[in-house]
């Protein structure tokens, strides 16, 4: 499978294309795990497999922190396979899709197996499973929350402003008021 980014990849998004052979980003595309964000966990392979694709450092860069990646970034790691001017993804996608076919199937997918197994060390099922098990109780708590947040507006086009409530304690609340007598408590 070969994914054609254009625009955001992020979150559920840059899983689907994270579970593809191959992708295709368009030079605007924005690549990122923006659901941590909202306190939504990586469920669909996103932490196995990219991790996998770009190393440990980088693919906690991108999980602990929610920053997106730009298409030149993600192409620098490894997490693209090509650039392509914006609007040409797809084509580009299609068009590397139609080079694979000319290749005998049966080797070129027996060395795709190989390349997985390798770099999954045949434990892949396993390590899907620890993601979810280990994220999929997180949704009920932090991620209905984060949702109607962003639904709010919150986080949009890719902000981190606002993302948590500060809650400021009394004592500093009086402090500001007399600092500053227009600012009400």
């Amino acid at each position: 499978m070969i994914a054609a980014v254009s625009g955001y990849a992020v979150a559920g998004g840059l899983e689907l294309a994270l579970m593809c052979d191959m992708r295709v980003v368009e030079d605007t595309a924005i690549m990122g795990v923006f659901c941590r964000r909202f306190g939504v966990p990586l469920i669909d392979g996103g932490t196995v497999r990219l991790q996998a694709a770009i190393g440990l450092s980088r693919a906690l860069d991108m999980i602990l922190t929610g920053r997106g990646v730009t298409a030149k970034e993600a192409f620098e790691w490894g997490l693209a396979n090509r650039v392509v001017a914006c609007g040409t993804a797809f084509g580009q996608a299609v068009q590397l899709a139609n080079s694979l076919i000319k290749f005998p199937q049966e080797c070129l997918n027996a060395d795709r197996r190989s390349a997985y197994n390798a770099a999954f060390a045949t434990k892949y099922l396993d390590l899907l499973r620890y993601e979810q098990d280990n994220g999929i109780p997180i949704v009920s708590k932090e991620s209905i929350t984060g949702a109607q947040r962003f639904m709010s507006g919150i986080g949009k086009h890719g902000s981190t402003k606002d993302l948590t409530e500060k809650v400021i304690p009394k004592w500093e609340q009086e402090e500001n008021a007399l600092a500053n007598p227009k600012h009400k408590l």
